[in-house]
């Protein structure tokens, strides 16, 4: 386009550009997800990049293959932290709607981090759980795991107990952005449309880590 010069400048933005003393590492997974005499079918079995193999019987609920060999990429940095943000589950929009991100942990101190840095700049962190319950119901009979519940209900949760099977780092927080990816009423301050939500505080949560690392 005559509208693009080449030899613009990149400018760091977000987080780096407030010079906080840490090293992150951004990873976006992307796929494209199109039919064909090839596409997975429901009961394929896949193995992932950690060698687990996986038993697909909803082949709508990819989203979670790609992010599991993402977070077994990011595993490879040897980070002190790994948190995910994905429009995983509908299940989540229907659990807590549009008034705060839906987040899970398994390490206090980084979700001490995600609430204060939530609270701080006004969009807020739910923690969900994520007991040993949730994740037998992801058992299958022809791989190490299913792609999706036995039971209907909990989908979100159930969610992240697919992915926790593909992370090693202890500090580990995976967020379903599903609620707020568009503004509601609430959020006064935002446009209609999609929000961004929650970048600010994850940028006021990184803020706080880089200070009492």
């Amino acid at each position: 386009s005559s509208g693009i010069n080449a030899e613009w400048p990149l400018r760091p933005g977000g987080a780096a550009s407030l010079n906080l003393p840490i090293n992150l590492i951004t990873l976006i997974p992307l796929c494209e997800n199109m039919p064909s005499g090839s596409a997975t079918k429901p009961g394929d079995v896949v193995t992932a990049m950690n060698g687990k193999t996986i038993q697909v019987d909803n082949t709508d609920a990819e989203g979670r293959l790609i992010l599991a060999d993402t977070l077994t990429y990011a595993d490879t940095f040897e980070p002190s932290h790994v948190v995910d943000m994905a429009t995983l589950t509908g299940a989540m929009a229907v659990a807590l709607g549009g008034e705060c991100v839906g987040a899970y942990s398994s390490c206090d101190q980084l979700w001490d981090s995600l609430e204060r840095g939530g609270y701080n700049s006004g969009d807020r962190f739910w923690r969900m759980p994520l007991f040993k319950e949730y994740g037998d119901l992801l058992k299958s009979p022809t791989a190490d795991i299913n792609n999706i519940s036995a039971s209907p209900y909990g989908g979100s949760i159930t969610a992240a107990k697919f992915l926790q099977n593909f992370i090693k780092c202890k500090s580990w927080a995976h967020l379903d952005i599903a609620g707020v990816m568009d503004s509601t009423d609430s959020m006064s301050y935002l446009p209609k449309g999609m929000s961004g939500r929650p970048t600010r505080s994850i940028i006021e949560a990184l803020r706080l880590l880089s200070v009492e690392k």
